[in-house]
This record gives C-alpha cells, structure tokens and sequence, in this order.
C-alpha cells in the first residue's frame, strides 16, 4: 500500500473553511453526542489493516473491561485530515473522535499547528520506553508525547536470491553494506541478467528520505528553520542517486502501480522501501521462496551513517475533543502499547507489523515465513526499527520532500545540484513566508 500523502496537509488546510458546513452532519458532528463512560469511538482507514487492527483490540481490552464499546468509523487518511483541520480552526472540538490515527509524518505539523486538538498522553501510563525513540520522535513535540505508535515503517532491502545466484552473489553479500558497495554489484548483476538492481517511481523522494535518514540527517534544523543548503548530508544523497540511476543499477517508472509491477513481473532484482512493502511483493505468488530481507545500504563519508532507515507508519492520538481520555489513554497502554498475543493476533491476517519491541520475542514474530526463503523476517524487522535515527519532519515537511524531488528530478537531468539545492530550500522558505 502507497504510504505517499504529500500535499494532502496544505490541500485540507486550504479548503477547511469550505467543508465546515459540509462536514456539521458527518460522523465527526456525533463524536462526543452522548458518551458513555465506557465507549470510545475512533477515525481510522483500511478495514484490512488499521480498522482490523482496532477492533481487534477492542476484544483484548473486553477481556478485563466486558462493558467497554469501541465504535470504529471508517474514516480516510485525507478526511481525517481535512475534519481535524476545520474542527480546529472553528475550535468546536467536539466534533472530533476520542481517538483518531495520524500519518506519522503528518503528527508534528498537525500537533503544532493545533496544540489544543490533542492531549498530552506522557503521564498517561504508555511506556513509550517499549517503542524505538525513532518511532515515538515523530509525535513529540516540546517533550511532550502526543501519539501511541502503531505500524512498522522501518526501511528493508528486498532481494531476489534466484536472480542474486545467477549473478553469483547471495543475500548476505548484501547485508551491513555501503552504497558504493551495493553500485558495484549492481553493476555486475545487471551485466550478468539484463536486471536492476532497484526501481524508483520518478519524480519521488521516498528513495532520498530513506537515505537521509539512515544517517541521522534532516531537511530542517532543530528549530524547524529549512536546512538544505550546505547540507552535506543531503548532497551526498543527491549525488548517491544519481549515480545509481546513471549507472543503470536504479530505474525510474512513471507511477507507483509500474513499480509494483517491476518486482512482481520480475524486472528488477529488488527494491529498499518500508516494510509494508511486503504486502505488494507477496502478490507475485509464484515468487514464494525466492526472495530474502536485509537492512540497507549506508552511506559511506558520513558521519553518523547506519543501515537502516523508516518510510512510512502512523500513530494514534486522543484528541482533546475526548469525553473520555482517561478511558483513550488506558485502552491504548493495555492493547497498542502493552499487549504482545495483540500483535500476534493481528499479523498474520494484516500484516499490520508492530513497533512495540516486546513483540519481536514473541513465538509468532519468530516463524520462519516461506515466502522470504523460511527466514523470520517480522523479528528482524523490528529489531531493524529499534536502530532507525530520529527524523525532525516538522510543519513543512512535504512541501521540503516535494521540493527536494523537483531538484532531483533536474539534477538527473544534469542541471547543478548546489542550485538546484537552493532553488528548493528558496521554495520551502517562500512557502512559510520567509
């Protein structure tokens, strides 16, 4: 499932005061209309992941608490946006649910944009010491903790080991290894089979986030000021991507549905995305056997460069809108943030993968899975989340993503990459109205 949601932020924001009056009849309008003391109702999207995952919950919560009601409204991610938007411009917060789920990237734009939307869940009881700080980063704001992490984004590099054998390499030749390093190979896989190594949907950043996150780098600096130029960080990715498209080793499709179709129509030998990626590559079912995960290439000339990296993931928050947040707080510490047989319940059917990292001990976490050559990939996985680096996203996120793949896109091209560098941190500043 595509994880990509730039624009959606400024667009909701845009067009809030327009939807008001169309959204006073909505489920939002009756989120807090007679609240029970023990009933909570929730904003989320996909009935085979998110909404799955919750109510799934729910039944674990039931357990110790039999009167509790969990009343889950299919909300898209885009909706959401937009209804949080107008009912925090209006400051009629009643409108909202008790608990809501937030893009990842979206949580601290949305927190400090409207810091009296949600409630402050850091004395609430969730342990969030039990997520990855890199996981948990993303909806802290000022210190405080505003979010209860849910699924893994943590970045993987899938492998096609049959077409890795043919070129006489093996998934581990690929394991805790540099770009330069990975280049190298690629090239000689692509002599050898006619296939790259990777793919990427032109146009796009994900490849470039990923990388510059696994070196602990961002496009802003602590204080949300854009921090592009005299990046040496992001330039080395820059450079990094281009070489790889110019050698052969990357190629670029038109849109997500061609790339998904590289891996499952056997063009490419691979692909480095989040782990929910997965989902898409399993869809090749005659591919079950032949594929392998390891961490991602790193950075070499970088200080505080790692193999592993995010893209992707979201969390839940209790809004300030609550009847009954102690309730919110409690039935979030006991399920998302305290139950592994939770998260044993859930993967199998959703591959909704945890980042609560009590669960990669679990037995479940722990089964070899066929599809990935009989390798436990789900514990790998989130042990790999538990090493990502923090990632300061801030208020202008995508609008900074979506500049930085402008100048990608004409650096590929061949236009200079220092101006194209500030050509997109000019973008951003003008865009915050600097």
């Amino acid at each position: 499932m595509k994880r990509r949601i730039a624009s959606i932020l400024l667009a909701g924001a845009m067009v809030a005061s327009l939807t008001a009056c169309g959204n006073s009849g909505g489920a939002g309008q009756n989120a807090g209309d007679g609240a029970k003391a023990n009933e909570l109702t929730v904003w989320c999207w996909d009935p085979a992941f998110n909404i799955y995952a919750m109510e799934e919950a729910a039944k674990v919560y039931q357990k110790d608490h039999p009167d509790f009601k969990l009343n889950v409204v299919e909300t898209p991610w885009a909706d959401v946006q937009t209804k949080l938007t107008t009912a925090a411009t209006s400051k009629n917060l009643d409108t909202l649910p008790d608990i809501l789920l937030m893009q990842d990237n979206a949580f601290q734009k949305n927190v400090i944009s409207y810091p009296d939307a949600f409630k402050d869940l850091t004395g609430s009881g969730v342990d969030f010491s039990k997520f990855p700080k890199a996981k948990t980063a993303y909806s802290v704001v000022e210190g405080k903790n505003y979010g209860v992490p849910f699924d893994n984004g943590a970045a993987i590099a899938a492998y096609r080991t049959d077409v890795l054998k043919e070129a006489g390499f093996t998934d581990a030749d690929f394991t805790d290894i540099t770009w330069s390093k990975y280049q190298a190979m690629g090239k000689e896989i692509l002599a050898k089979t006619g296939k790259p190594l990777l793919s990427c949907t032109a146009g796009e950043s994900d490849l470039i986030m990923i990388m510059l996150q696994s070196a602990g780098g961002s496009l802003f600096d602590k204080d949300g000021n854009p921090s592009m130029v005299g990046n040496d960080k992001l330039k080395k990715v820059i450079e990094t991507y281009v070489s790889l498209v110019k050698s052969g080793v990357l190629v670029e499709v038109n849109d997500w549905d061609q790339y998904v179709g590289t891996m499952t129509n056997s063009t490419v030998a691979g692909t480095i995305n989040g782990c929910w990626i997965m989902a898409s590559i399993q869809t090749a079912e005659d591919q079950s056997g032949n594929w392998a995960i390891t961490n991602i290439p790193k950075l070499e000339g970088v200080g505080d460069a790692t193999n592993y990296s995010n893209n992707g993931g979201s969390s839940w928050a209790v809004t300030a809108g609550s009847k009954n947040p102690e309730l919110a707080a409690d039935f979030l510490s006991k399920t998302f943030a305290g139950s592994v047989p939770f998260y044993e319940t859930i993967l199998p059917k959703s591959g909704a993968l945890a980042t609560y990292l009590p669960a990669a001990d679990s037995k479940v976490y722990g089964e070899p899975q066929e599809f990935f050559g009989g390798k436990p990939v789900y514990a790998q996985i989130t042990e790999f989340a538990s090493k990502v680096p923090s990632n300061n996203t801030g208020v202008y996120y995508y609008e900074a993503r979506d500049a930085v793949a402008t100048a990608i896109t004409h650096v590929v091209s061949g236009a200079d990459i220092d101006s194209e560098i500030k050509t997109a941190e000019d973008t951003v500043k003008f865009a915050m109205g600097k």
